[in-house]
């Protein structure tokens, strides 16, 4: 949490400074955050004798260091390793909420679900909120930049950012492979009901990840036939993450299978 509260505090200077060539100490600080949180879910993992993404906690930290790995591996690319000094100050949000939630392993009398269909079912989640996370950073980017050009300011020429083009084919992959993630997170979730033997719309988290596909799938659809630019997917794409990190808490809490 250290290296991600610097990252965040030195992406505000990028980004008020607008100091856009100098962003590989902000790589730099964010792989350390990453080899620390690798370090620190390895040993919660090997303490629990298990997956560490069973709870409320160990989800929210697993979605971080989802979005984190994904970044470090578009960072390669030094035209999307600016993406870091939008990402940062998310990260650190997410990091610190996770450390207001409880740490426990569960409540008594929560399903198990065997064959390991418990680390797939929260994986496929997390991973797919890691990528719903940075499409809605890449968008916005692409409206940072949009707005430099509408504005004719010449960093938006100079700067170290991708084009818009690019940055919108960004949003556009990692959308997608979010929505795919999200989709055979469903489908396992059936799996773990079926074993159950409860209803597949009986749990309220389980209805919300549906709305949250819903949702999804309708900005994949309106990009594809009414939104040419995009502008309206960039904000599209902050919306829905923005209501994921407003409503997943609150989610959890009401349902019964995965209150903590």
């Amino acid at each position: 949490m250290l290296f991600y509260g610097v990252s965040a505090a030195y992406s505000i200077f990028l980004l008020r400074r607008e100091h856009r060539s100098h962003n590989r100490v902000n790589y730099f600080l964010l792989l350390g955050a990453f080899l620390f949180h690798t370090g620190a879910m390895l040993m919660r993992g090997f303490s629990l004798d298990r997956c560490p993404i069973n709870n409320l906690y160990e989800a929210t930290t697993f979605v971080a260091w989802t979005m984190t790995a994904t970044y470090l591996a578009l960072g390669l690319w030094s035209r999307l390793r600016f993406l870091g000094a939008f990402a940062s100050p998310v990260l650190f949000g997410i990091g610190v909420f996770a450390l207001l939630t409880p740490r426990d392993v569960g409540t008594a009398g929560k399903p198990e679900f065997s064959g390991g269909w418990l680390t797939l079912h929260v994986a496929l989640f997390a991973l797919a909120y890691g990528a719903f996370g940075l499409s809605s950073i890449a968008g916005l980017m692409y409206l940072t930049q949009e707005r430099d050009l509408k504005l004719h300011k010449m960093r938006a020429l100079f700067s170290f950012m991708p084009p818009i083009q690019r940055l919108e084919l960004v949003i556009r992959i990692l959308l997608i492979a979010g929505f795919v993630l999200l989709t055979g997170a469903l489908i396992v979730s059936a799996v773990f009901m079926q074993q159950q033997s409860r209803p597949y719309t009986g749990d309220f988290k389980i209805l919300w990840s549906l709305f949250v596909w819903v949702i999804y799938c309708g900005l994949i659809i309106l990009r594809w036939t009414s939104w040419r630019g995009g502008r309206r997917l960039a904000w599209g794409t902050i919306a829905a993450f923005t209501f994921v990190l407003l409503t997943f808490w609150g989610s959890s809490l009401m349902s019964p299978i995965h209150r903590l």
